[in-house]
C-alpha cells in the first residue's frame, strides 16, 4: 500500500475514501438485524442481498488477488465478507425452517459452487493477462446487476410519489461511494472498476433527484404498492422487513430500501 501512496497519491485518497464510505454502507443493515434479533425471528425478510453481497466481496477479492496490489479493494471486500457472513448466519438462525433450507441451497449454489468454478474455470482455462481481463468482465457484469437492484426502488417511488422507500442519505453515501472508486478505477487505469460505478453514480443521483421530487408529497402508501414480501407458497426473492400492520410495514420502508441498496458499495 506504501507503494500505492507514493506512485499514485490520487488513487490511494479515493480508495481510502472508498472504503470509509463502503464501510458505512455495509453497516447500514445492522437496524434490520437488530429488529431480528428481538423478535427472534426474520418476518419477511429474505436472505438473497446478503447472499449476494457476500458473493460480489468474494468476486472482488479473487480479483484483487489475480491482479496483485490492490490492497485497498481487499480491506473493505475482506471487512464485507466478514460482515455479510454475519448477518447470514443471523438469518439462518432465526429463519423459519422453509426459508433457512432456500437460504442454504442459495449459498451452497452460489457462494460455494459459482464461485468454485469461477476459480477454477479461470485458473485452468486462462493464463496471464487473459485471465485478469475474463475476470475483470466478471466483476463488471456482476456488479452492474447489482447496481440494477434499485430500479425496482425508483419505481416504486415514481409509482406511490412516496419517498419512504427511499432514504436520502443512503442515496448520498452510495453516490459518493461511487464516485470514489470510479475515481480510483481511472487513477489506476482500472477499467473493470471504473464502469460499474458510472452506473451507480447515475442510479444514485436518479435517487437523489427523485427525494428533492416527492419528499413532501404526502401519499398514503396502498398494499398493493408495497414492496415484494415473503408468502408461504412463494420463495422470497428479495429480503424485506414486515411489521404486523399496514403502519408497521410503511415504517419500514427505509430499512427495505437499505437492504437493497447495499449490496455493493464497490
Amino acid at each position: 500500500m506504501a507503494g500505492l501512496s507514493l506512485d499514485h497519491p490520487w488513487a490511494f485518497t479515493f480508495g481510502l475514501l472508498g472504503n470509509l464510505i463502503s464501510f458505512m454502507v455495509y453497516l447500514a443493515p445492522i437496524p434490520t438485524f437488530r429488529r431480528i434479533y428481538k423478535k427472534k425471528s426474520t418476518e419477511g425478510f429474505q436472505s438473497e442481498p446478503y447472499i449476494v453481497a457476500f458473493f460480489s466481496s468474494m468476486l472482488w477479492i479473487y480479483y484483487a488477488f489475480i491482479k496483485t496490489d490492490e490492497y485497498l479493494l481487499i480491506t473493505i471486500n475482506s471487512f464485507g465478507c466478514v460482515v455479510e457472513t454475519v448477518y447470514i448466519f443471523m438469518f439462518l438462525f432465526y429463519a423459519p425452517k422453509k426459508v433457512k433450507i432456500h437460504a442454504a441451497k442459495l449459498m451452497l449454489a452460489l457462494n460455494v459452487g459459482l464461485f468454485s468454478l469461477i476459480v477454477l474455470s479461470t485458473m485452468l482455462l486462462c493464463s496471464g493477462p487473459t485471465r485478469l481481463k475474463v475476470l475483470g468482465w466478471m466483476c463488471v457484469g456482476f456488479a452492474v446487476s447489482v447496481f440494477a437492484a434499485p430500479l425496482s426502488i425508483i419505481k416504486q417511488v415514481i409509482r406511490t410519489k412516496s419517498v419512504e422507500f427511499m432514504p436520502f442519505s443512503l442515496s448520498f453515501f452510495l453516490t459518493l461511494s461511487a464516485i470514489a472508486w470510479f475515481s480510483y478505477g481511472m487513477f489506476v487505469k482500472d477499467i473493470y472498476v471504473a464502469i460499474p460505478n458510472i452506473l451507480g453514480f447515475s442510479f444514485g443521483v436518479v435517487q437523489m433527484v427523485l427525494y428533492i421530487v416527492y419528499k413532501d408529497t404526502k401519499v398514503a402508501v396502498e398494499e398493493d404498492d408495497k414492496l415484494p414480501e415473503y408468502d408461504k407458497k412463494v420463495v422470497p426473492c428479495v429480503p424485506e422487513e414486515k411489521g404486523a400492520s399496514v403502519d408497521g410495514e410503511e415504517r419500514d420502508g427505509d430499512e427495505r430500501a437499505k437492504e437493497g441498496a447495499e449490496l455493493s458499495p464497490v
